[in-house]
């Protein structure tokens, strides 16, 4: 495949890409593949073996200084506090002071005064923009932090049931590491050959890794992978496995207007201890006390159709709207999330082309371990 002419920037990994002939489009400001192929075959790939990501465009930060701690506990709606042993990591969202997501993050715990933090790449600039001037504000918590944008590191996600084991069959030794990590864990894997980065993260509802590493050994490392029998996979592919797993898309199931408590996300605001400030803290705690007027479920469409972003739900409490929508691989149904009031229950229908059709109102995640919770 010959590559397009294009603004976009490139990962370390395009040259493979292009070997695989993928299809490549812009994806925020990046040349991505969507797929190799056929997305529905990497989808099954993944559920039922393994399959590789090249996630280069994620944007890694390495936050450091004695203020590091107090200042994350202040940035972040999760609470960094509660991460004390090296390695471990948190899922949080960064806010506005109206309690709307400006991103959803992990924060990995490597010491005191080290953090390393991996936000999206379609949100880059405005993250960066709003960290800094968290650093300069008044608070104070932030005077003694350095901000490193780490845009000589790769990342590549290894996921699937067989992702873990063909990972280290790939690598051997320079991973030895990351065997024993626990779900939620990484560790630094270091030798005279590799300086990997081995997180037990992903963003598809299989297990896996998730691997940062210097640009110069990605190419080598993918080669490595694939020769032991990972296989390539798209974003296209990504997006169903996430949607599957009930795993919020930024910009779509929430954003700076829309607040973790109405994007199902409840769990990653950290309330205690009460005298912690954290930004957004006061308009979460009045929704919470008001109670939130809408909240995300999982739709299954129960008449023949396929579930796209910003159809209209209709339930008997009033009028909501699909956030994600797609055809499930995995349960050869179609899927969504979707924002409704929180009043509304099981019965729904959706618009779709004029006409209204039936859905159920679930509780997601819809897939785990490869197969269907729902018959």
């Amino acid at each position: 495949m010959s590559p397009s002419p294009s603004l976009a920037q490139r990962t370390p990994l395009y040259a493979q890409h292009l070997a695989a002939e993928a299809k490549m489009v812009d994806f925020a400001g990046w040349e991505m593949p969507i797929h190799y192929g056929s997305q529905l075959e990497e989808h099954h790939q993944v559920r039922n073996d393994a399959g590789m990501f090249d996630v280069s465009h994620m944007v890694v930060l390495d936050i450091t200084g004695s203020d590091a701690t107090d200042f994350l506990r202040y940035l972040l709606a999760n609470d960094v506090a509660r991460i004390q042993t090296p390695g471990k990591a948190l899922y949080s969202c960064l806010l506005n002071e109206r309690g709307g997501v400006i991103d959803d993050l992990i924060v990995y715990f490597m010491a005191e005064d080290k953090y390393r933090m991996v936000v999206n790449a379609a949100t880059r600039d405005k993250d960066l923009t709003w960290i800094r001037q968290q650093v300069l504000s008044p608070h104070k918590k932030g005077r003694n932090v350095k901000i490193r944008e780490r845009d000589d590191l790769a990342m590549i996600a290894v996921q699937g049931p067989n992702a873990r084991d063909k990972t280290h069959a790939a690598l051997g030794a320079n991973i030895n590491a990351a065997r024993e990590l626990k779900p939620f864990f990484a560790a630094d894997c270091n030798d005279s050959k590799s300086d990997l980065f081995v997180a037990r993260t992903g963003y598809t509802g299989e297990d896996g890794y998730e691997i940062i590493l210097p640009a110069e050994q990605a190419s080598a490392t993918w080669e490595a992978l694939l020769a032991a029998g990972v296989k390539p996979i798209g974003l296209g592919a990504r997006d169903t496995l996430r949607l599957e797993a009930g795993m919020n898309l930024y910009g779509q199931d929430m954003d700076e207007d829309v607040s973790p408590l109405e994007a199902g996300l409840n769990w990653t605001v950290a309330f205690t201890p009460e005298d912690r400030d954290f930004i957004g803290r006061a308009a979460l705690t009045q929704q919470k006390t008001d109670g939130p007027a809408n909240k995300l479920v999982g739709l299954i469409l129960e008449d023949r159709g396929v579930l796209r972003a910003h159809q209209k739900v209709i339930t008997e409490h009033g009028e909501g709207e699909i956030t994600s929508g797609s055809f499930s691989p995995t349960l050869g149904k179609s899927i969504a999330l979707a924002r409704v009031p929180t009043a509304a229950t099981e019965h729904c229908q959706v618009e779709i082309r004029g006409k209204q059709l039936a859905a159920r109102i679930v509780k997601y995640p819809f897939a785990r371990n490869g197969k269907s919770l729902f018959d």
